[in-house]
């Protein structure tokens, strides 16, 4: 048994140091240096060794088997399913629904014999937590443990084909005496559970916990470790959740899922739209519709924009969904190159529904907004928009735009506005395809209209 040594583990980047530092010379982060005490115990080795360097010529390159989840919206983000071997870690809000997704993917399996390991619940709990989701069982096995090698040990005797450890800061490793949750446990626990998958070819799923800035609680390594970075997201006053890959090595991250929180479980959306757009914004001021694209999904949001008289000093600029910055970037091509003055005035943004979208293409539905609310006139509901704004007041070409048009087409939408360097055939399409050049030439036909 070797000697107890206190050593401290910066918890933002895992870089370690003799003494507590105020700030990690490594990552530049202030007081994230914790204490540790740590005795290594010798393990078991698990991977292969003796392995010998081959020439890349020399390899057999065959199509990565996946499997099938069974759910259309894990399936995307994953990038087609999940890879035998692989380790995924699943984070999020506490109460966001991780464990519910993680339960009800592994009931969905049918046939497949599924392990799910909780440290966090009772088995009776679990047993409750199942018989309210919708989903076949008769395959699922079940235990409560905190022990990492009692948990391996009853992977070994079920030889299930996916497993799911629910949480990775409750579980802990006899090979290190350190506390549960601590940097060191996560960090070994999640070490060996690596080896393990490798070795048996077993997929796992592990839940994480996230830190009050919203990043995966534990070691920065821990990110690193695993194959695939999921974060589940969401605002709890909406009824619906958010999938994003953050890291994958076997996919895309810009794929994302889109759930409903229902009583009896997760629904997916195979449709987003029909969540981010309401019925009742006919005659309403400060409402445009986007085309946006996530990923390969393509889907309209509602865009709404309040600009009203600046009750103090400064005026206030402020977005929900969308960056700050290039709203107020937005803002100052909006009245260098339009004309219009908004220094005295208050600008409110929304995304509706609770959507965070990156797509710049968004940008001429932002414009447009912010314009009908100043005006005080309601756009034709009718017509949705596309395109990127640049700093000159050009509306430049977009990714994926016959996709943009299809969606909109579907809808049921009479007009679209897309960037006019697109090289498309607007006859392929009954709805209204409208090339505009400039801000003010798009400005001109909605307000026309």
């Amino acid at each position: 048994m070797a000697k107890p040594t206190i050593q401290y583990v910066c918890s933002s980047c895992g870089a370690k140091a003799p003494q507590l530092l105020g700030r990690c010379p490594v990552c530049g982060e202030w007081g994230t240096y914790e204490e540790e005490v740590e005795v290594k115990v010798k393990g078991e080795r698990l991977m292969a060794k003796g392995t010998t360097a081959q020439r890349l010529q020399d390899v057999e390159a065959s199509e990565e088997m996946r499997l099938d989840m069974r759910n259309g919206e894990f399936n995307r983000v994953l990038g087609g399913g999940l890879v035998p071997g692989s380790l995924v870690l699943l984070g999020g809000e506490p109460g966001i629904g991780k464990s519910t997704l993680a339960l009800q993917v592994l009931m969905q399996q049918g046939e497949r014999k599924t392990f799910y390991a909780s440290g966090e619940e009772s088995v009776r709990q679990l047993k409750l937590r199942a018989e309210r989701l919708a989903g076949n069982a008769e395959n699922l096995y079940i235990s409560s443990e905190t022990s990492l090698e009692r948990i391996l040990d009853q992977v070994k005797e079920l030889e299930p084909e996916i497993v799911v450890i629910d949480s990775i800061q409750t579980i802990g490793t006899e090979a290190i005496e350190a506390s549960i949750g601590s940097l060191s446990q996560v960090r070994e626990c999640a070490a060996r559970i690596l080896e393990f998958a490798k070795t048996r070819n077993i997929p796992f799923i592990i839940i994480g916990h996230i830190n009050k800035e919203g990043s995966l609680a534990g070691p920065k390594v821990l990110e690193h470790i695993v194959d695939t970075v999921l974060q589940f997201e969401g605002d709890q006053q909406y009824m619906y959740r958010i999938l994003r890959a953050q890291k994958n090595r076997f996919g895309s991250t810009s794929e994302l899922g889109i759930y409903e929180m229902r009583q009896d479980g997760l629904r997916e959306v195979t449709n987003p739209s029909e969540l981010l757009l309401s019925t009742a914004r006919e005659g309403l001021s400060g409402i445009s519709i986007a085309a946006a694209v996530e990923g390969v999904r393509p889907f309209l949001i509602e865009v709404q924009a309040l600009v009203s008289s600046a009750a103090y000093g400064t005026p206030q600029r402020s977005s929900t969904g969308f960056d700050g910055r290039r709203l107020n970037m937005l803002l100052a091509v909006l009245e260098k190159r339009v004309g219009f003055k908004l220094l005295q005035k208050d600008v409110f943004l929304n995304i509706a529904g609770g959507l965070r979208v990156q797509d710049t293409a968004i940008d001429l539905a932002v414009l447009a907004a912010v314009l009908s609310s100043n005006m005080d006139i309601a756009l034709d509901p009718g017509t949705c928009l596309c395109g990127e704004v640049g700093l000159a007041g050009e509306i430049r070409s977009v990714n994926r735009i016959e996709q943009r048009i299809s969606e909109a087409e579907k809808l049921g939408f009479r007009r679209i506005l897309i960037p006019a360097d697109q090289k498309i055939d607007p006859s392929r399409y009954k709805i209204e395809v409208v090339p505009v050049r400039k801000v003010t030439d798009a400005f001109r036909l909605l307000i026309k209209n």
